[in-house]
């Protein structure tokens, strides 16, 4: 669909009922991350699938840096209002969430209630999420560990393909995944993740400094109490990136909200406890 300001999304629609909106992660992922899955919401929800600009199916910008956290927050805004959706319940994963917040201290108006799964609150957060994943792997793949720090020595930045192929290799087993044959249960498809725009959004190294547009992304942290959206915030007792000690932060800052730890997850709750996560998003989208 085209918005207002001229950008172009992808949407899916499926289902009957009040209508939740899906944002997903990355912040260069797509909407297929979410199937089959959300599938199982639609005999009560109508459920809405984006992809944000320059990502999935969604139109391209003339360069990468064209896309912005702000354009990101006004693209969803925008979509909401031109499908006539509001209020709406907003379903928010990691990169998503920080979107979701922004929204839900700007345009409250637009949003019933607020579900935030493994999300961050900060540039600072989600760098933490890049050194524990660093972390994991210099404990858990040491051998793989040695031969990024090797390739760093040359000089080169993370976004370089020769070191991302050795995070990718190992980076889900050892930080996303409570078990780590479930990351093959995810969804994709060809474009799914855009690498270009993901290097350019993060600064190019974010696996070990802050940069690019994340460096501008606000700290929710103080205003987060602020927020009058009912509010769930799931996280994953295995998610070993955005760990549950991280999380508690959400607990501080936003009293108001319903904080919840699924015990047998990681990053993916929807793959890895579907039927427990469901029930949560059944009680709170009510």
């Amino acid at each position: 669909m085209r918005l207002p300001n001229g950008r172009e999304l992808w949407v899916e629609r499926e289902g009957h009922g009040e209508p939740i909106v899906l944002l997903a992660g990355g912040p260069a992922a797509s909407h297929v991350t979410f199937h089959p899955f959300m599938h199982r919401l639609a005999d009560a929800y109508e459920i809405v699938y984006v992809d944000y600009f320059g990502r999935g199916r969604s139109g391209r910008p003339a360069v990468w840096s064209d896309i912005t956290f702000a354009r990101d927050v006004e693209d969803v805004a925008a979509l909401i209002e031109t499908l006539g959706l509001d209020p709406v319940h907003l379903y928010a994963a990691s990169y998503g969430g920080l979107v979701a917040q922004q929204l839900a201290l700007d345009r409250p108006d637009l949003l019933r209630r607020l579900l935030l799964v493994n999300t961050l609150h900060s540039p600072q957060m989600w760098l933490e999420n890049h050194l524990n994943i660093n972390h994991e792997i210099a404990n858990q793949f040491p051998e793989v560990w040695d031969e990024i720090l090797a390739l760093r020595a040359q000089g080169l930045p993370s976004s370089d393909p020769r070191i991302q192929d050795r995070f990718r290799a190992v980076a889900s087993a050892a930080a996303r995944f409570r078990d780590p044959l479930n990351a093959a249960k995810v969804s994709s498809e060809p474009g799914a993740f855009n690498q270009a725009l993901y290097d350019v959004f993060t600064g190019g190294d974010i696996d070990f400094a802050l940069g690019g547009e994340v460096a501008r992304i606000p700290d929710f942290r103080p205003r987060l109490s602020a927020i009058e959206t009912p509010m769930m915030i799931v996280a994953g007792r295995y998610d070993r990136a955005l760990h549950p000690r991280l999380q508690q932060d959400f607990r501080t800052a936003a009293p108001q909200a319903e904080f919840v730890v699924l015990e047998h997850s990681g990053t993916a709750a929807h793959v890895e406890q579907p039927d427990e996560l469901e029930t949560l998003i059944r009680r709170h989208f009510r």
